[in-house]
């Protein structure tokens, strides 16, 4: 869930789950009034995510809609070692982020969309 940091108090701790501050969007960015992602603005690589707020549940019980998985990376190199999962390293996890339904999942990939925790080493 998309947090509108104008609307949530995300410095106050949410009853169950945790608020997520600091990430960046590669490759698109985020239209904060149909809170789906968009085409990245003219000359613009990276853009501040707003606070995402991270809730367990159970995955039957979750309606994804019309999602792209977004892959989350420690840095922009988007490489690292294989761990035992399979995995890089470098990776952390996939976040569902709601899309407009013109565009479907292959879009974002071919343009490279992931989130960003960190832009320089």
């Amino acid at each position: 869930m998309i947090s509108d940091p104008t609307k949530t108090d995300t410095n106050v701790a949410p009853e169950d789950g945790a608020y997520v501050h600091g990430l960046y969007l590669e490759g698109c960015r985020w239209d904060s009034g149909l809170e789906v992602l968009a085409e990245s603005y003219p000359k613009k690589l990276f853009t501040k995510m707003p606070p995402l707020l991270l809730k367990p549940a159970e995955q039957d019980n979750i309606n994804f809609g019309h999602v792209y998985e977004c892959p989350v990376y420690k840095t922009l190199d988007r490489r690292g070692t294989l761990s035992t999962t399979g995995h890089s390293t470098n990776y952390i996890l996939d976040i569902m982020l709601p899309i407009q339904r013109r565009h479907d999942s292959k879009h974002w990939i071919k343009r490279g969309v992931a989130l960003i925790t960190q832009l320089n080493d």
